[in-house]
């Protein structure tokens, strides 16, 4: 138990100080604020913005089965996603520090979240038989996707823009 001195006042959460992957199960809970927004897109992932600040961007994603990723990184961003429904795969590519690449493979169903930072590269799609929705958030870079090629010998390589 604690004390309170009288007349205090609670200031506004600063939503930036909030754990990315706290906004990312929020916005999948709150599908009123997003459901009008949802397209699936057989050509390619569908992406379209929730809503965003100068502090963060929360994205819907909707993957079709067999949509993916290629292999990337978000730049100097973090946040985090969370699976709204579906099933989603991730790997995540790097190198070890005794120098061995390595690739984790990782299954993610319905209110599983995954968190990134710089030098996250990771790639993820949709293996199911099913279409999958998934919530972004991405902080200080916004929703960039830098695109890497994996070495067996180095790891992760940046693809350079051409």
């Amino acid at each position: 138990m604690f004390a309170v001195p009288a007349g205090t006042v609670a200031g506004a959460e600063n939503p930036v100080l909030r754990h990315p992957v706290r906004v990312a199960l929020e916005f999948a809970a709150d599908r009123d604020r997003w459901r009008n927004l949802l397209r699936y897109d057989p050509d390619e992932r569908f992406a379209a913005l929730i809503t965003a600040d100068a502090g963060q961007q929360v994205w819907l994603l909707s993957w079709l089965p067999g949509q993916e990723t290629d292999l990337h990184d978000h730049g100097r961003a973090t946040g985090a996603f969370t699976v709204v429904n579906g099933d989603l795969a991730e790997t995540v590519a790097r190198r070890a520090r005794d120098g061995r690449v390595l690739r984790e493979e990782h299954a993610l169903t319905a209110g599983q979240s995954r968190v990134f930072g710089p030098g996250y590269v990771h790639q993820v799609r949709n293996l199911g038989p099913d279409p999958a929705v998934s919530i972004h958030v991405y902080r200080s870079a916004g929703r960039t996707m830098r695109p890497f090629r994996l070495d067996p010998l180095s790891g992760p390589v940046r693809v350079s823009d051409r």
